[in-house]
């Protein structure tokens, strides 16, 4: 028998499961929520986003695990579990999530709230005033809107849309024809806000609320004159919303879109949620109306859908229970009017919120006003809704540019507001295209052509998010402005290949998916193995939201086997298990999680001194490499390469506040200052101090 044969690297004990990855995610995302030093209203905001994540892992990520086993199509990942195995983890890991938080709610922030003076007023305590009021409010704004649904032969169950509140009726006595109905559907529409508040003065504080839930209960029985309602209980589902449109069968993308955006409210159930005081029998029926075993049943105690609790944050003027208001640092055009004379000076390095977003909608509103500029090109993938950015390209169509715009339709949830956007820019003359047939356009380029002179020259933005500024204020992302000349036309090429669809020539600087980023990725870290193993010094660090692919995984753990360091900064999903002896007990990995969203992708390799840093718009998994248009660029400047390296590594790595650390079991252990002498690091603090507030 051979002896220290080398460890079998796809061996399924050396990955995490991508979906309980995902689930331990939203469990940092609670702990956020539960942490006493965050303002009341973030931790009631982190509540809700945890509630909201809970939708996408259903609506996404369970879908596609039941629709496998429908289709008997399974999937098996390096991890090594089945669909079936998963999905029963799943489970078990999915209700405990959720009992926490209804646990956190109703024992935690309900009565810290209440403390504050935030009420929320239960039925059971509405004096005789608040039940007037309400019982006004409900016929006059309730009543119009509700269309009971008395459930016989005639009128079968209804078709419940996606995510809605919905409420079961026991109903007994007859109708007005003389039958008899046990049971009805009551929905609320969606226009209708879930929370109420008292009017002033009616309640011990302005700030008393009434859950939208309750009205109804209190008054359902005016649907139904002439019979005895006997229960009524709120209920959710949650349906598989993932798009499923042939592209290699359909002549235009756009139309199919269009069809199929409707039925996203209506795939198959994979969750209901309902109100924990239900009787059995109509859980049951609800149950063999959508197909659904016991093990879908989210029994609640509270709203059924806790993320409508974040208009809460909304509703209450407290700014001493929220985050401090800061302000990004000025536009680099407060300080350079001419940011194209700013940009030929030198690159220019933006961080994301620290520094304002306004420079990127400076350089296409300069960019649209400038006479001499010939052509604008972009991508979008996400953008606001009444985006100026759009304005500005629109505004540049109608002056006579060429404005060539790549939207992505099939960005996830965002299908219908690009869409739009497409309309718009080619109403206004712009050059409009949909990327190419079966690869996401998730790349965020934009190029600028000038004539200077008897010269023609471009400019570029290169970023790590999308281009939106009401996420720019919450989503940490670097974004670079350059006129390097090799790299513009490594911009332009890309630009060429997905209008023309031809063949990727040469790229000097850029790393494209799905043709040379994996493979560059690889090669880059085979390199630092290579440099460990000549005995000199090897680091890896790379920072990004979700690692899964298994190839890249596998190398890292040679690289750790032949001695060099790596460090991960990865904010949600992570499949790599760190500290494993003989395979990764180089490896540290982490998570840092506050009050804005972790999301740059950054690349780092010491190469023995001749250092490389990439930023980039891709994670390292299978979609971003091989299904994905994606591009890593390079920071050639050394001073911004530096600031970097500090900004999203050091700061982060040294952090001790909201970060945690990923153990070989898959578990997360949070970071605490060592000692009583130790000083707090908070990075995300530190960055606003050295970046933000002008």
């Amino acid at each position: 028998m051979q002896e220290n044969a080398a460890p079998d690297l796809n061996n399924p004990d050396y990955y995490l499961n991508r979906e309980l990855s995902l689930l331990a995610f939203n469990r940092r995302v609670m702990e956020l929520a539960q942490d006493p030093r965050v303002p009341l209203l973030e931790r009631l905001r982190f509540l809700c986003i945890s509630s909201a994540n809970m939708d996408e892992f259903f609506e996404v990520r369970v879908a596609s695990l039941k629709q496998q086993l429908q289709l008997d199509v399974a999937s098996i990942g390096a991890d090594g579990l089945t669909p079936t195995a998963a999905l029963r983890q799943i489970t078990t890991t999915a209700h405990a999530l959720v009992e926490s938080q209804y646990k956190l709610l109703n024992e935690s922030i309900i009565p810290a709230l209440r403390q504050e003076g935030i009420y929320f007023v239960r039925r059971t305590h509405w004096d005789e005033r608040q039940l007037a009021w309400l019982s006004d409010y409900f016929d006059r704004e309730l009543m119009p809107l509700l269309s009971p649904l008395g459930l016989d032969p005639a009128h079968p169950f209804p078709n419940v849309i996606n995510k809605s509140l919905n409420f079961i009726i026991s109903l007994q006595g007859t109708d007005a024809f003389g039958r008899e109905i046990d049971t009805a559907i009551v929905q609320a529409p969606r226009s209708l806000p879930r929370i109420i508040r008292l009017p002033e003065g009616m309640a011990a504080s302005n700030d008393s609320f009434v859950f939208l839930s309750s009205i109804l209960h209190a008054f359902i029985d005016r649907l139904f004159p002439g019979m005895e309602v006997l229960g009524c209980y709120q209920f959710r589902l949650t349906r598989n919303s993932n798009m499923y449109v042939d592209e290699e069968e359909v002549d235009d993308l756009l139309q199919a879109m269009q069809g199929e955006l409707p039925q996203r409210n209506y795939g198959a159930v994979v969750r209901l949620e309902v109100a924990d005081h239900c009787p059995t029998d109509n859980i049951e029926y609800l149950m063999e109306q959508f197909h659904l075993c016991e093990q879908d049943v989210y029994n609640v105690n509270g709203p059924v859908n806790l993320n409508r609790l974040m208009a809460i944050a909304d509703l209450v003027d407290r700014p001493d229970l929220r985050f401090p208001p800061f302000r990004p640092a000025p536009s680099v055009a407060e300080r350079h009017p001419d940011l194209f004379e700013r940009i030929k000076h030198s690159d220019v390095l933006m961080h994301h919120p620290y520094q304002s977003f306004q420079t990127v909608l400076d350089f296409i509103e300069q960019a649209a006003k400038d006479p001499n500029v010939l052509a604008i090109k972009m991508t979008l993938y996400r953008t606001s809704k009444q985006s100026e950015l759009v304005k500005h390209l629109i505004r540049a169509a109608r002056l006579g540019k060429e404005v060539t715009v790549v939207v992505e339709l099939r960005a996830r949830f965002d299908e219908e507001a690009n869409i739009g956007l497409a309309n718009q820019l080619q109403n206004a003359g712009a050059h409009v295209v949909y990327g190419v047939v079966g690869y996401k356009t998730h790349a965020k380029l934009c190029l600028v052509v000038r004539r200077e002179g008897q010269h023609l020259r471009r400019y570029a933005h290169l970023g790590t998010g999308n281009y939106h500024p009401g996420t720019a204020r919450i989503y940490t992302d670097f974004g670079l402005l350059t006129c390097q000349a090799d790299m513009t036309e490594d911009v332009h090429k890309v630009f060429h290949m997905l209008t023309g669809l031809g063949r990727m020539r040469d790229l000097k600087y850029l790393l494209e998916a799905p043709f040379t980023l994996h493979l560059a990725i690889m090669d880059k870290i085979q390199r630092e193995t290579q440099h460990a193993l000549a005995g000199k010094p090897a680091l890896i660090r790379a920072r990004m939201n979700a690692l899964i692919e298994p190839q890249t995984i596998s190398a890292l753990y040679q690289a750790s086997q032949a001695g060099a360091r790596v460090e991960l900064v990865v904010r949600g999903v992570c499949c790599l298990r760190p500290g494993i002896a003989g395979i990764s007990e180089n490896i540290h990995v982490r998570s840092v999680m506050g009050r804005f969203l972790e999301h740059p992708r950054v690349f780092y390799f010491q190469n023995a001194g001749d250092e490389e840093l990439y930023c980039s718009s891709a994670d390292w998994m299978p979609r971003n490499f091989f299904r994905r248009v994606e591009v890593a660029f390079p920071i050639l400047d050394q001073k911004l390469r530096q600031r970097i390296i500090h900004e999203a590594f050091e700061l982060h790595l040294q952090d001790n506040t909201q970060a945690w650390e990923l153990q070989a079991d898959g578990t997360y252990l949070r970071q605490q200052p060592e000692g009583e002498e130790a000083a707090a690091i908070n990075a995300q603090q530190q960055l606003l101090k050295l970046l933000g507030n002008g």
